[in-house]
């Protein structure tokens, strides 16, 4: 089985001109074209938090948001969301609290795809660093508290260094995927999107995915992975 995951901090829809358009992170979505994919800053901020990304909109895609929301208008928990191939099957789905000062959260979900049951999980990391590698000891230790299956970690981790600070709790258990500098979009400099798989997964590719569209349309550039799980 072969998946292509995707990460990308949409900025809540908002552009390099200071316009929400949730119409360009739709297209940007569609160029990328991955099979699931975790979404940060996909609430707003104040109020209900409401979803920036209309429901209708994402009805025109092929992919179906995963109910992992606490509030009724969010898409996510903490602006942390999960998108779906309509063809994948969900078995759980869920908010996860993390050690923080800042308000974070992650999510996750349980998927199954021709028998095959699958694990993904969705972050934005403190910006700060002060509980960032905490919050991935947070993650990975609800992973342990599950049964075990192959095992897919994506999103804005905020971190510089490839194997330094907060990736370091990671160990020599897990597969480290920085396709490369994807912040800020216009010039990206920093690595801050991550993939993290379990050994489980044969690495096949990674990018950043650039273009005129994704440029234009957060402060992000999306990022994505293509992988495949061996026949038993």
């Amino acid at each position: 089985m072969q998946l292509k995951f995707a990460s990308y901090n949409i900025h809540k829809a908002v552009g390099f001109d200071g316009r929400r358009d949730p119409d360009r992170i739709i297209t940007v979505l569609r160029e990328v074209d991955a099979d699931i994919i975790a979404l940060q800053e996909a609430d707003r901020r104040f109020g209900q938090r409401a979803g920036v990304l209309p429901r209708a909109l994402l009805d025109d895609t092929k992919w179906r948001p995963l109910p992992v929301a606490k509030r009724r208008q969010s898409l996510g928990w903490h602006g942390n969301a999960l998108l779906v191939r309509r063809d994948i099957d969900c078995l759980l789905a869920e908010p996860l609290d993390l050690p923080t000062l800042e308000p974070r959260g992650a999510v996750m979900a349980e998927l199954s795809l021709n028998g095959q049951s699958l694990r993904v999980l969705g972050a934005h990391l403190d910006i700060s660093g002060l509980r960032r590698r905490d919050q991935v000891k947070a993650i990975i230790s609800h992973c342990a508290r599950r049964q075990r299956m192959p095992t897919v970690i994506m999103g804005d981790f905020n971190q510089w260094g490839r194997l330094t600070g907060a990736m370091r709790a990671f160990g020599l258990g897990w597969q480290q995927i920085t396709p490369g500098p994807s912040y800020p979009a216009r010039r990206p400099v920093a690595p801050l999107d991550r993939i993290i798989a379990t050994p489980d997964w044969d690495y096949l590719d990674s990018a950043v995915h650039h273009s005129v569209k994704a440029a234009s349309s957060s402060d992000h550039l999306p990022i994505w992975t293509s992988l495949k799980l061996p026949k038993k």
